[in-house]
This record gives structure tokens, C-alpha cells and sequence, in this order.
């Protein structure tokens, strides 16, 4: 079993309970990059079963910008299970190994900002086939806590209460119509139940990476809408994980001021040791979530990082109300 900090146990791998709340959502997202192929991407099931549908995410960065995406909201009944849309997600060994597989079809843009505006962008570009089978094996601590003992004003405004991540090795295949690649890479899993609307908060910042066993890092800056600010994260280095106390984002954008390309990240650990991070983004895709009537943009980049004598790749997730 992998070390575990925080309060997670192994039923915990598991879906649980389905809550009262309207907004009920449990969700697993699975992260990975090559650095060989140097391409990546993301899966992510988000159970609503109170609303009776599921959030089904594919999306894949490929080498030299272009991205394969797709996004359902299939029909579910209940919260059993992760397995909606084409897309499942299976617990091999908990707090260990989990399995992910997709079958199915994505866009496929050469320009990924056509995602600004998704019917279009699924209209007007060609779809390719994909099958993906990968195995992610944990290679750092797990952390984090099922948020029992924290309190919040209501469901309206809760986005993540239970909340879990750790750091993976991944093998396996993925095939893109006939081309098949074989992936061994590096990546992060995160696992959440409870209310979700994401519209809950004003903006956050969610960036990370595994360069492997011996450096990865999790930072994150989150502002709510009444201007309160909460920066956290890891920097793991082996079985060793030291919390972040201080998180400073220094980004770039595109001239629409929302597109993001870049950062300097600088972080003070909770040990007094302080590290400054290069990221560059190599890959872009811009997403997003309506609800009555409102729009929230996130910013999904697959971003190169380097910090000292480690680099690698992984995701900058940029979320923001517009």
C-alpha cells in the first residue's frame, strides 16, 4: 500500500454515498505525459447522478500543438460505477493501481481555440478513432483528506469538500485510428465527491508535474468570490513530501488576456526551502461550463516545467468566471 497523508483509507478508492444535494458530483481524473513522444492529455468521469447524467472528458496533446477532444454528457442512474460515455475507470490494487480505458471518437483540431465554441469546432473538423488502455501505478504518497470535520455555508458554494491526488507511472497503449503508440509516462490522479458547481469559485490556478520518483509537485492558488485567497500544494521527492506554504503565479497570456502561456511559479515550503518553477506551455485547449446563464472558462494546457536540474511535463489547469 502507498503511504498515505491525510485521513484517506482504501474503501475510499471506491464511489460512495450518493448526497442530498442537487449538485452532487464524484468525479476521477487521470493526467499523463510522455516525455519520449512528448505528448500527453487527460480523462476525467464526473458522476452527477441527481442530475442523471455523467461529465465525460477525453482530451490528447499531441507533439507538435494539435489536440484530439471530446466531451458527452451520457445518461447515468446511479453513482455504482465510472463507466459512462465509452470511458471506465477500474480500481486494480486501492491507493496503488487503477486502470483507464476509452473507445470511442475525438475531434481532431489543428487549432484548438476553435473550442471557444464546441458545435462548431466538432462541425467543421475531422473525428478520429480512439482507444485508450492505461494503467497508472502509484510512484509518490497519497494526499488528502475527505473534508468531514470542514464546514462550508452550503452546497451552492462548495466545489471540492473530499479531495484526494497522487502521483503516477503510466503504461499502455493508445491508438488513434490505426496508428497505435505505446505510452509510458508520468502523470498525476485526483479522486472527489461531494457538491460541485464550477461556478462555486471566482478563479484558480492548478498546476502540476512528475518528472518521475525523485520531483514532482503540486501547487494551487484558489480565490473565492469574496476575495479569499487559499494557496497550497506538495513537492514530493521520493517517499518524502513537504506541503507548500506559499504559492506566487506569475503568468502569461495571449492578447485575450484569458489564454494562458506561461508562468513563474514561485513557491515557499512549509521546510523554509524556497524553488522557482519555469512552465511553458506546449499544448492549448480552451474549455468551458455554463449554468444558468453563466460561462466559466478553463484553460487546459499541457506545459513543460522545469525547476533546478528536474524537468518535465504535466497540466496547467486555469480556471475563470467571464
Amino acid at each position: 500500500m502507498a503511504k498515505v497523508i491525510g485521513d484517506i483509507q482504501p474503501q475510499d478508492e471506491y464511489t460512495h454515498p450518493l448526497g442530498a444535494e442537487v449538485n452532487f458530483n464524484e468525479s476521477m481524473y487521470f493526467n499523463f505525459f510522455d516525455q519520449q513522444h512528448r505528448m500527453g492529455g487527460f480523462v476525467r468521469l464526473g458522476n452527477r447522478a441527481n442530475e442523471g447524467y455523467a461529465e465525460m472528458t477525453l482530451c490528447l496533446f499531441m507533439p507538435n500543438g494539435d489536440v484530439l477532444f471530446n466531451f458527452k454528457r451520457p445518461e447515468i442512474k446511479d453513482n455504482a460505477a465510472f463507466n459512462a460515455g465509452g470511458m471506465r475507470f477500474e480500481v486494480v490494487e486501492p491507493l496503488v493501481r487503477l486502470h483507464t480505458t476509452y473507445e470511442g471518437s475525438a475531434v481532431y483540431l489543428t487549432d484548438a481555440t476553435q473550442l471557444t465554441d464546441p458545435r462548431a469546432a466538432f462541425k467543421a473538423n475531422p473525428h478520429k478513432r480512439v482507444k485508450l488502455d492505461l494503467t497508472h501505478e502509484a510512484i509518490a504518497p497519497l494526499y488528502g483528506s475527505t473534508g468531514r470535520n470542514r464546514k462550508v455555508a452550503g452546497h451552492e458554494e462548495e466545489f471540492a469538500k473530499a479531495h484526494y491526488e497522487q502521483h503516477m507511472r503510466i503504461a499502455g497503449t493508445i491508438a488513434l485510428d490505426d496508428d497505435v503508440i505505446d505510452i509510458n509516462a508520468f502523470g498525476l490522479r485526483d479522486h472527489s465527491w461531494g457538491p460541485r458547481y464550477w461556478q462555486a469559485l471566482k478563479y484558480y490556478r492548478w498546476l502540476t508535474c512528475s518528472c518521475g520518483p525523485d520531483f514532482s509537485f503540486m501547487a494551487t492558488e484558489i480565490i473565492s468570490h469574496e476575495g479569499k485567497r487559499r494557496e497550497s500544494g506538495v513537492v514530493i521527492r521520493g517517499d518524502s513530501l513537504v506541503k507548500i506554504k506559499t504559492v506566487a503565479i506569475k503568468s502569461a497570456f495571449a492578447s485575450n488576456n484569458l489564454f494562458h502561456q506561461g508562468m513563474t511559479i514561485d513557491l515557499g515550503l512549509e521546510n523554509g526551502e524556497a524553488l522557482t518553477i519555469e512552465g511553458t506551455v506546449k499544448g492549448f485547449a480552451p474549455l468551458r461550463n455554463r449554468r444558468a446563464g453563466l460561462t466559466t472558462h478553463v484553460g487546459e494546457a499541457m506545459t513543460e516545467y522545469t525547476c533546478g536540474k528536474f524537468s518535465g511535463y504535466g497540466i496547467s489547469e486555469y480556471l475563470d468566471q467571464i
